[in-house]
């Protein structure tokens, strides 16, 4: 039992060592590198496209700061799911009061049945684009960009082998709700796996649009279910890259409950298992640590029954010195982050001692949703997403079930449309 005890030790000792190493590149690139920003005279001409279905809480926000950015050239294209959605009427609402003269707003008029309707207005919106635009840009509703965001955004196109540049989003929910903590803390660990397996995130995406025509994007994205995870795969068979900017991980302070995270975290691994060749890695990952961790607490509930104190000790100090680091690593994200936001005048907040055993309890939560909605992603099938249900047979093979107009409450979907 001992000896269990001990080899159990090393394998905590083992995770937390790695993780800590994979983590602190990360922060050395959040903290190590400036931003760069492209020059008036150097700037394409560029497309953001945005895509809504729904009013999301952060949307006029959202509008109010991609109308007012600091980039000499480009046009706002908007695509609604329909006129009587509601996000038509925030938007107008919103184009108005800030007199965006650079804004092309549509509502989607074909809904594809072989793709998300994400995909289907990004296939409209990028199909009316002339070839005076050279960068196109995507953000979410729940985005809200800085001045500089798509001068920061266009610049790592300047290299030749750099067809797509991404950021990343970091959640600071204004309510500490266990489904808000829970997607924090996931959230923080899938941000660094993100980097280093280069998967870029479509909430802060730019991409050449020659080369999005030249790579048959248009036509994959008209048979996926998103947009984003596939570009590492579709790109570097070309020679292309995907570059992280630093300087764009972007604030999101919406808060959301279990049952929403649950459904998310789902959709979002679900795409990592169609789009993205790591996906081994990410399972492997997550299930590894899960079985870890309950072999652990196995192992001491068989130590206290069996008065086996030595082995007790031992277990005890491996999981602890394992969460005690994930604490640490939290924290070290955070200062990583905040160091990125606070040029832009976005504040977040310190961690407090006080606020470590609701962390820790909030860990250990995220340690039992995490691996089921990680199966779950494995056997998934049906995908439901801002109220439209899709069926999931393959990477290319993803049918609409049926159309219904945007009728109800979304619940943190985190996404556009």
């Amino acid at each position: 039992m001992t000896t269990w005890a001990i080899s159990l030790f090393w394998i905590f000792l083992g995770l937390a060592i790695v993780q800590a190493a994979i983590a602190w590149r990360f922060v050395r690139a959040l903290k190590e590198t400036p931003p760069r920003r492209v020059e008036d005279s150097s700037c394409p001409k560029a497309a953001v496209v945005l895509c809504l279905r729904g009013p999301d809480p952060f949307l006029p926000a959202c509008l109010e700061a991609v109308l007012n950015l600091d980039y000499p050239h480009y046009d706002l294209h908007v695509v609604v799911d329909s006129r009587d959605d509601p996000a038509w009427a925030i938007a107008e609402q919103a184009i108005a009061a800030h007199g965006g003269r650079n804004v092309h707003m549509k509502p989607l008029t074909t809904r594809r049945a072989t793709c998300s309707l994400k995909c289907s207005s990004l296939v409209q919106a990028i199909s009316e684009l002339d070839d005076s635009y050279k960068v196109l840009a995507l953000l979410d509703a729940d985005t809200i960009p800085h001045r500089t965001w798509l001068r920061e955004l266009a610049a790592p196109l300047a290299e030749d082998r750099v067809a797509a540049a991404t950021g990343n989003r970091w959640y600071v929910p204004g309510v500490a709700s266990w489904g808000s903590l829970v997607r924090r803390l996931w959230n923080a660990a899938a941000v660094v796996q993100m980097f280093w397996f280069k998967i870029p995130w479509g909430g802060t995406l730019a991409l050449k649009l020659d080369v999005v025509r030249r790579s048959n994007l248009l036509e994959r994205w008209g048979n996926a279910l998103c947009e984003d995870t596939m570009l590492y795969a579709a790109l570097r068979p070309m020679g292309y890259r995907v570059a992280f900017v630093p300087s764009l991980m972007m604030i999101n302070r919406e808060g959301c409950d279990l049952e929403s995270f649950f459904r998310w975290v789902r959709r979002q691994l679900l795409t990592a298992r169609l789009y993205h060749p790591a996906w081994g890695l990410v399972v492997g990952h997550g299930l590894g640590t899960a079985v870890v961790q309950l072999a652990g607490i196995v192992a001491l509930v068989a130590a206290v029954l069996l008065r086996n104190w030595p082995a007790g000790v031992w277990l005890v100090a491996g999981a602890g010195s394992y969460w005690g680091v994930m604490v640490m690593l939290l924290a070290v994200l955070e200062d990583g982050v905040r160091h990125t936001a606070q040029p832009r005048g976005e504040s977040i907040p310190t961690m407090r001692v006080s606020t470590v055993p609701r962390l820790l309890a909030a860990m250990a939560l995220t340690q039992a949703v995490y691996p089921a909605a990680l199966l779950s992603s494995i056997l998934l099938r049906v995908v439901d997403w801002r109220g439209i249900r899709y069926r999931v047979e393959g990477p290319t093979k993803i049918r609409m079930i049926e159309y219904v107009p945007y009728g109800g409450e979304v619940r943190s979907e985190s996404g556009s449309l």
